[in-house]
């Protein structure tokens, strides 16, 4: 009986095993079923991403970008976003039950969204951000479920928010909805979204939570103004709406709020002057209005506040005025202090002495003036001290307020450049410093003397910058003591004598300026092959040694400084050849060796194939390839006589005989029957490979719209993969437009005569009576017109600077470099194409002119040229020369840093984007540079506020009405570069925490 027990028993446990299997294996198989329809509701997928990745020949959790529950087996993660993938989502997503994360984000689906998939209970995560979906919100059902992350946004989406979201969505931490068709206000019940963080702008409704003691919005997309309704919030202590887009006044109602301790409104766009009523906040500890753009003065009822307040942020405004009057102040709790970034004037505020627990002190960009006294020693538990970029002085030629600082012992910042101090850098002053100091910024202060020795007891130091200024004498042996040192800038100064070997122990050191001294003797040998004890400058990213008068050999041991971005040597007396061991240094970006006693071949691997002719003029015996405008170099004739009997006897012979065969192989292949080419005009670089119309045809998808990079006045260009999987560009002119044959055989006949790293290279042509194009290289970044107007990828101040430098040395090639000079015609954003690595190349030269004959500076033309970009004397009288393509460079240069077009519809009549940048250049550049390349919080703006000046001064010389008088190529090439080599050299450090570290 037992036994039979037993067996019963094992025979109900094997069947639930069998069915707990079977019930798995059917849960899997609606799952991948599941996603088959969505693969077989997909019409374009331009990589093959689901045709690879998505078949039944494996399992459903080995697709890429799907993830499964260990355990279950179930898909638990869909994420295929930004494939550029075409079609429609299935309802039977909604099988996929046990589903945490979706994301379809970036492609071009259309159509609805299948409310369904608003059913399965465990979806937390759900982004369909960036398609092309419709459909109205409000008819979405929601099911009370987990989920937390919602983003509609960027789509075509209608209807109005549902007022039971919050309800239906208890969980929801964020809701994105920007860029829709809805319509409808907030609902007031968003209020009860117990954990919602990010929405569009702030529901006055939220005024009626009475009983609220905290709000805390900070860093979402809020829009809109600050309700003044949240002044009614009377039990309010924590207000936190910084890092949103908040715009309009700070509402005065906000005085209503006794209460509050908190008041956090930086990094928004707020504007107006601070409300007197902030002073009835007599509970406040931290007030924070940075980065904003307030204006006026700051109210004294600000300090009524004084005995709680702990911290102020006022940096980064257009707050004005002085605050020397606010004098029987005290601060006894107040810890840090930001003001840098404003418009305040006279003395410095004899208030700041009074606040004994101050830590942070940052009064940096301003125009304070007057002597900084020397009661910075009160504050004894300053760690940060910022006075630089204002007018402050000294009350004594010795810098006697650097003695009382000896008392500040956390003190780990002090930043006083670009004030003129016009002193000496006391010995024993500076050697007693706090021992925790890591920043001593003292450059452009008019300072003199010495460096004293004593420095090397500040042994934290990481940045000493004492650039700019007057200092003699030598480079004292005792900086080799500073282990920790990072940043050493001496340059601009008066120094004399060797640089010592001492420097070699600075293992740390990654930036080291000593340009514009009066330096002399051998580079130190350390600075490449440093023993292995020391630990070497494997750091070193820039090395600035140009303009003294060092001599010797460039030490081959440079190869080894593997960081190194920067290296300028120039001005000097250095002789011998420059080291193969350089072309070792792959990040090197910046190399300037002009002007000293080179000699021998220039090298031609790693780096060297982007340097220019600068970076080795002024050399007079080196040699190497032509563009870089040396002499080429003579092959050695030193051969033995077995080597010559050998190359003239057997391998001359040999090679000769190969020749003449292959060369009657081609003309017998030729000679059976094979097409003539049509391609007379073809260029040389691309007599290597012919394709035909039908290849094209199928490389495009028959040059479908989906392929399509852009459309010109000649034609339009296409994507195109060959049938090796090679990427090329196809551009195909129209010939319907009888002004296209003429194009193609100009575009043929002008790329077949140059070569340059920064023109677009021509790799093979389709010509025949019925259709003509190129092939082209393919730019995977598409064209600088397409950054400069995209929201999503915006190009820094170096990307835009490399770019114009990248262009104006194909211009000055085809200017000055080529047999015939060539006139582009068409210069603008549209024609400069951008690679992987953001290296621009000059495109388009259909309407491009060749200079011949005895005058080769102008020829006459009909206009064909882009309105906005042409020359003056081109439009008026279709007079072409090298000076209108100047001119056309120049109005790129202005739209590169400005974001506006030339046709822009705020330039009309007399106003052009040419008289707006002239107009506003000596006033102020904030006004015209685009926003996103200088902000005042930006610790290096003022560095970066130069550079976009003298950029925009080039802009100026290029433009001048009169052709004769504006500047040439070569010129443009080597301002931008020292505009650039200046940027580089005024922008270091980082900011740490808050303060100002510029």
């Amino acid at each position: 009986m037992m036994s039979r027990f037993l067996l019963l028993h094992c025979l109900i446990l094997i069947s639930f095993f069998i069915a707990a299997a079977t019930a798995n294996t059917s849960s899997t198989i609606t799952d991948r079923d599941a996603l088959l329809a969505l693969k077989a509701r997909i019409t374009h997928d331009p990589t093959n991403f689901l045709a690879k990745n998505w078949n039944t020949s494996t399992h459903v959790c080995n697709w890429t970008g799907v993830a499964c529950d260990v355990h279950s087996h179930r898909v638990t993660v869909l994420n295929i976003s930004s494939l550029n993938l075409t079609g429609t989502i299935p309802s039977q997503l909604r099988n996929l039950s046990s589903l945490q994360s979706l994301n379809l984000s970036c492609n071009r689906l259309s159509g609805s969204i299948p409310s369904a998939i608003f059913t399965i209970y465990t979806l937390k995560y759900v982004s369909f951000r960036e398609n092309q979906l419709s459909g109205a919100f409000s008819s979405f059902i929601f099911n009370k479920s987990s989920l937390q992350h919602l983003d509609f946004s960027h789509n075509t989406l209608s209807g109005e928010i549902p007022a039971n979201i919050c309800s239906s969505l208890p969980f929801l931490d964020f809701l994105s909805l920007q860029e829709n068709m809805l319509h409808g206000g907030i609902p007031s019940t968003l209020s009860n979204c117990t954990y919602l963080q990010k929405l569009g702008e702030i529901p006055r409704e939220f005024g009626n939570l009475a009983d609220l003691e905290r709000m805390s919005l900070s860093e979402n997309n809020l829009q809109g103004g600050i309700p003044r309704e949240l002044g009614n919030l009377t039990k309010l202590e924590i207000l936190q709406l910084f890092r949103n887009n908040l715009t309009g006044a700070i509402p005065r109602e906000l005085g209503n709020l006794t209460g509050l301790g908190v008041l956090e409104l930086s990094e928004n766009f707020l504007t107006g002057e601070i409300p007197l009523e902030i002073g009835n906040l007599q509970n406040l500890e931290e007030l924070e209005l940075g980065h904003n753009k307030l204006i006026g003065t700051v109210p004294v009822a600000i300090f009524n506040v004084s005995t709680t307040l702990k911290l102020l942020g006022l940096q980064d405004n257009s707050l004005s005025g002085g605050l020397s009057s606010i004098a029987n102040v005290r601060l006894p709790n107040l810890e840090e202090l930001y003001l840098w970034g404003n418009n305040f004037s006279g003395t410095i505020p004899r208030f700041i002495f009074n606040a004994s627990k101050l830590s942070i002190l940052d009064l940096d960009k301003n125009s304070f003036s007057g002597f900084i006294p020397n009661t910075f020693g009160n504050l004894r538990n300053l760690e940060y001290l910022d006075l630089q970029y204002n007018y402050l002085t000294s009350l004594t030629l010795e810098l006697s307020f650097l003695s009382s600082l000896s008392n500040c012992k956390s003190l780990t910042l002090i930043g006083l450049s670009n004030n003129p101090l016009d002193g000496i850098l006391p010995r024993t002053s500076v050697g007693n410093l706090s021992h925790s100091l890591k920043y001593f910024k003292m450059h452009n202060c008019n300072i003199s003397g010495g460096i004293p020795e004593e420095i090397s007891n500040l042994t934290n130091l990481m940045t000493i910058d004492l650039g700019g200024n007057k200092l003699n004498g030598s480079i004292p042996i005792t900086l080799g003591k500073l282990q920790k040192l990072q940043w050493l800038s001496l340059d601009d100064n008066k120094l004399e004598g060797s640089i010592p070997d001492d420097i070699c122990r600075l293992a740390e050191l990654y930036l080291l300026e000593l340009g514009g001294n009066k330096l002399y003797g051998l580079i130190p040998a350390c600075f490449g092959v440093i023993p292995t004890e020391i630990g070497g400058l494997k750091n070193l990213e820039s090395l600035f040694l140009g303009y003294n008068r060092l001599r010797g050999s460039i030490p081959d041991s440079f190869g080894d400084l593997i960081s190194l971005k920067f290296l300028n040597l120039s001005n000097n007396n250095l002789s011998g050849a420059i080291p193969t061991s350089l072309e070792k240094l792959s990040y090197l970006e910046d190399l300037n060796l002009s002007f000293n006693k080179l000699e021998g071949e220039i090298p031609r691997g790693g780096s060297f194939g982007n340097f220019l002719a600068e970076s080795f003029e002024g050399n007079e015996l080196l040699c190497g390839s032509p563009n870089l405008q040396v002499p080429p170099c003579k092959t050695s004739i030193h051969h033995t006589s077995w080597k010559k009997s050998l190359l003239l006897g057997t391998i001359l012979p040999l090679s000769t005989t190969f020749m003449i065969v292959v060369i009657w192989l081609i003309l017998r292949y030729r000679q059976r029957g094979k097409r003539p080419s049509n391609d007379a005009n073809m260029p040389l670089v691309a007599t290597w490979r012919m394709f035909s119309y039908l290849e094209l045809c199928r490389a495009t998808s028959g040059f479908s719209e989906n392929n399509l990079i852009g459309r010109g006045g000649f034609g339009s260009v296409y994507k195109a993969r060959l049938g090796d999987g090679m990427e090329v560009a196809v551009k195909v002119f129209n010939l319907q437009c009888e002004r296209a044959f003429k194009s193609f055989d100009v575009e043929c006949e002008v790329m077949k005569s140059i070569r340059h790293r920064n023109l677009i290279k021509v790799i093979s042509s389709c010509s025949n009576e019925e259709f003509k194009a190129l092939v082209l290289e393919y730019m995977p970044h598409g064209s600088l017109e397409k950054y400069l107007y995209s929201s999503n990828c915006i190009l820094d101040i170096f990307q835009r600077l490399n770019i114009m430098i990248d262009v104006a040395s194909a211009l000055e090639y085809l200017h000055f470099g080529c047999s015939t000079p060539v006139i582009h015609c068409d210069l603008k954003p549209n024609n400069v194409l951008l690679d992987d690595n953001m290296v621009a190349y000059l495109s388009d030269f259909g309407i491009a002119k060749l200079l011949i004959g005895e005058d080769q500076s102008m020829t006459q033309t009909q206009t064909l040229a882009t309105i906005g970009y042409m020359a003056p004397e081109y439009g008026r009288e279709g007079r072409v020369s090298t000076n209108g393509d100047v001119y056309s460079f120049g109005i790129m240069l202005m739209e590169t840093f400005t974001g506006k077009k030339p046709t822009d519809e705020i330039f009309n009549g007399e106003m052009t984007l040419k008289h707006w940048v002239n107009d506003w250049l000596p006033i102020s550049t904030m006004e015209v540079v685009d926003a996103n390349l200088l902000s005042q919080e930006d610790v290096h703006f003022v560095a970066k506020e130069q550079c976009v000046s003298f950029v925009f001064n080039l802009a100026m010389a290029c433009t001048v009405e009169s052709h004769e008088q504006r500047i040439n190529a070569k010129e443009i090439v080597t301002k931008l570069l020292k505009i650039r080599d200046s940027l580089l050299r005024n922008v270091g450090g980082r900011r740490i925490r808050q303060p100002n570290l510029n």
